[in-house]
């Protein structure tokens, strides 16, 4: 009996002791939580005060600019780091500052660009030979210095999260070198608006190519799907892949924040709306304004039936040599010889492999003899960036051989706008490979241009261009290897005036992706922002 007193006042002590440290323990925390609240507060202040001089100090240096150059015109300016790149995020560039340019008489231009070892004259040269795009006005480059900071190569992990980190730096280089009135972010580098509008005091519109992360891609990561950004290391494992759809998660939530930034959102296509809705979440500012696609350029092309003749006396140029290269030989109501051309940056998206593997794949069912392999030529045209994507076109180049498709496969790298247009209205196939690709302005100049259009069942093709017009077919979708050498094959083997049928519908149905009518679209969408600048 003593014996369990004992351990009754034993046990009771030892509470007592424990409630005793318990009380220790929150009161110290108490007595810690004051000195961290005011220092949270100091902290607080100073960076405000911090963020409130540094828009005090861009603001003088944006008046001494107008002082200085005697005017007190505003400035609009764009941040473009890679302008001399030939894709359709630069197309889009140019008829933007087009556009502006003749609305806003009193306005000044400016662009930031990374490209180095060219002058403003050459970029504007390459646009014009390129695209087809004169600018009325002169234009201001700002050169940006360290590019590298975006670039994928720099970060060989957490490259997403890199590349952002990096994009705010090479936003405050600009900033610092140019502060505008009005800032645009053209390529997608959400990242800096915050920067720009918090820093800066500008306005800020954004033009959303491609969202930096997407639904899409978590979905990957989940299902443990290998694809290009996307390691076989990590869809094997699944407790990496579990931590990188965390890190996504943690991505998505930083990217929805910056780009609710944006004081006017626009998008390429009916998919980007889709994952900017979701992400960040400002549907009153969000508006698709679908990019500028020279359609006018191939419309002056008549579209003749193949059987005619007409199209082949056009384009004597690339029959001839085509001619030439195969001995000649062939003829008949049927054309004798059969393009497929594939138009497109040499970026690992493109996934212009699947092109070769699939063209491999129609020539082997082709077989020899007339109207077979040597009837067929893929045309690979499309812009290199930088080493890494002339890199990429020698391993596509090594894929041919190793194919045993050398002979019936070109590359035409960078090639001015009049080539472009010349193979395009000699192809039969457009072809078009990318998954989820944004939008596609590959496959607008393709079916403009009159070819049989054939693109992945994905993205931008699938919701907004290969779509029926007025109930008649378009083009074809695929997205795989067979199912593309399966609707080559059929185009193939359509009858000219089927194929004629199909080209009408798809020229037709592209015009509403004119140039015009990007304008006025882009014009509409900017107004909130530019009438605040006339005032």
């Amino acid at each position: 009996m003593e014996e369990l007193h004992q351990h009754h006042a034993h046990h009771h002590h030892h509470h007592h002791h424990f409630s005793m440290c318990s009380c220790d323990f929150i009161r110290l925390l108490w007595s810690l939580v004051v000195p961290c609240a005011y220092l949270s507060l100091l902290l607080t202040l100073v960076l405000l005060l911090l963020v409130l001089g540094v828009r005090v100090w861009l603001r003088g240096r944006r008046t001494a600019r107008r002082a200085q150059a005697g005017s007190s015109g505003p400035a609009v300016a764009f941040f473009h780091p890679y302008c001399s790149a030939g894709g359709g995020g630069e197309r889009v560039l140019w008829c933007s500052l087009r556009a502006l340019m003749h609305r806003y008489p009193s306005v000044s231009f400016v662009v930031y660009t990374g490209d180095q070892g060219v002058t403003g004259e050459q970029i504007l040269d390459g646009a014009r030979q390129r695209f087809n795009v004169t600018l009325p006005r002169p234009v201001t480059f700002v050169f940006l210095h360290h590019r590298t900071l975006v670039e994928a190569t720099s970060y060989p992990h957490f490259t997403l999260l890199g590349q952002s980190i990096g994009s705010m730096f090479l936003g405050w280089e600009a900033l610092t070198a140019f502060a505008p009135d009005l800032y645009v972010d053209s390529m997608g580098y959400a990242f800096t608006l915050p920067i720009f509008r918090y820093l800066g005091g500008c306005k800020v519109a954004s033009y959303v190519h491609y969202p930096t992360i997407s639904t899409d891609m978590l979905s990957v990561v989940r299902e443990r799907n290998p694809r290009f950004n996307n390691a076989d290391f990590i869809s094997r494992n699944p407790v990496l892949s579990a931590l990188k759809v965390v890190y996504y998660c943690c991505f998505a939530l930083l990217f929805g924040l910056a780009g609710s930034c944006s004081d006017i959102i626009m998008v390429n296509s009916t998919w980007t709306l889709g994952h900017i809705l979701a992400l960040w979440r400002s549907p009153s500012r969000t508006s698709i304004v679908y990019p500028p696609c020279d359609v006018r350029a191939f419309l002056d092309i008549p579209l003749e039936d193949e059987e005619d003749g007409t199209e082949e006396d056009e384009t004597g140029e690339g029959w001839e040599e085509l001619g030439s290269e195969e001995g000649g030989g062939g003829g008949g109501g049927e054309r004798k010889c059969h393009t497929v051309v594939s138009v497109g940056q040499f970026r690992p998206e493109k996934d212009h492999r699947l092109q070769i593997q699939a063209f491999s794949k129609l020539l082997d069912r082709r077989g020899e003899g007339p109207g077979g392999r040597e009837s067929l030529r893929l045309v690979l045209i499309g812009g290199c960036r930088n080493q890494e994507d002339e890199e990429r076109v020698l391993m596509l180049r090594g894929l041919c051989q190793e194919l045993g498709v050398s002979d019936r496969v070109d590359f035409k790298l960078n090639v001015p706008f009049e080539e472009l247009k010349r193979e395009l209205v000699g192809a039969t196939v457009g072809l078009h490979t990318m998954w989820n690709e944004h939008f596609g302005i590959g496959v607008v100049e393709c079916m403009a241009a009159g070819t049989v259009v054939l693109a992945h069942k994905s993205g931008g093709p699938k919701m907004d261009i290969v779509v029926p017009y007025e109930g008649g077919p378009t083009g074809f979708l695929a997205d795989s290897e067979d199912g593309y050498a399966a609707a080559m094959e059929t185009i193939l083997a359509l009858s000219p005036a089927a194929r004629l049928e199909i080209r009408r519908n798809a020229r037709r149905s592209v015009e509403r992706f004119s140039d015009q009518e990007f304008q006025a679209c882009f014009l509409a969408a900017m107004e909130p922002l530019t009438c605040e600048l006339e005032r």
